[in-house]
């Protein structure tokens, strides 16, 4: 289980931690004879059959057109079909060859999708678990029907107790939230308003605390979003 230094509107803070969580669909999928089903993946073309480099290796459409009806090339009979594993992501560059150098860049967006700018992408780091300081409430409550209109949420995940101690620590954040109604946003800096970055190089979110309580038992859970519903209208 990952950990999260998180702080209260006391400022008092523990380290805890925090999952997704993940609850198991009661429907199975099945294939027409009742057998079990898997899913894998399957290699559809390699680099040299696609269609950019087969019109670069015949030089023009007309002859590649010839080519595809007499002999085929855009299928490699001996690779395509082959059940492929272990795969791992590489950039390539023009001529498809493994680019070891990458410059990447970030493109930001207006409300109504046109692009605003494209600028360097920053490398940012994790901040949710540093000696420096915890994750704090900024004391601002976002009604959770106001938030669910205002904010996308990409994912959740729970926190929760490592002890005794943290358990009450965070069943009295979970209470105060309920008798609320409403989402906590918290984040790094002092005021608790910054973004929450969980690994290095990784997403920046903003974060908000939903708590629920039901008698002794309570349920805190952590919802991230970085996009921002706008009226464009």
């Amino acid at each position: 289980m990952k950990t999260i230094r998180i702080a209260n509107e006391k400022k008092r803070d523990a380290q805890v931690g925090f999952e997704v969580i993940r609850e198991k669909s009661d429907i199975q999928n099945v294939l027409q004879n009742g057998l079990d089903h898997r899913n894998v993946r399957i290699l559809k073309s390699t680099i040299d059959n696609e269609p950019e480099d087969l019109l670069r290796q015949y030089g023009s459409p007309l002859e590649l057109g010839q080519a595809i009806l007499t002999q085929d090339p855009e299928i490699d009979f001996e690779k395509v079909g082959m059940f492929v594993s272990g795969v791992k992501k590489v950039f390539i560059d023009s001529n498809d060859k493994v680019a070891y150098k990458v410059n990447r860049s970030e493109v930001v967006y207006n409300p109504d999708g046109s692009e605003k700018e494209e600028r360097e992408l920053s490398s940012s780091e994790a901040n949710i678990n540093t000696d420096l300081s915890p994750v704090n409430w900024s004391g601002r409550m976002v009604p959770k029907d106001k938030a669910i209109r205002m904010f996308v949420f990409t994912r959740s995940y729970q926190i929760k107790h490592v002890n005794g101690l943290t358990f009450d620590f965070l069943y009295d954040m979970a209470k105060q939230l309920q008798e609320s109604n409403s989402l906590m946003l918290i984040g790094s800096g002092a005021k608790g308003t910054g973004p929450l970055v969980f690994s290095n190089g990784g997403t920046s979110y903003r974060a908000f605390l939903e708590g629920r309580v039901d008698g002794d038992k309570y349920c805190l859970i952590l919802h991230l979003s970085n996009l921002e519903l706008k009226d464009i209208g």
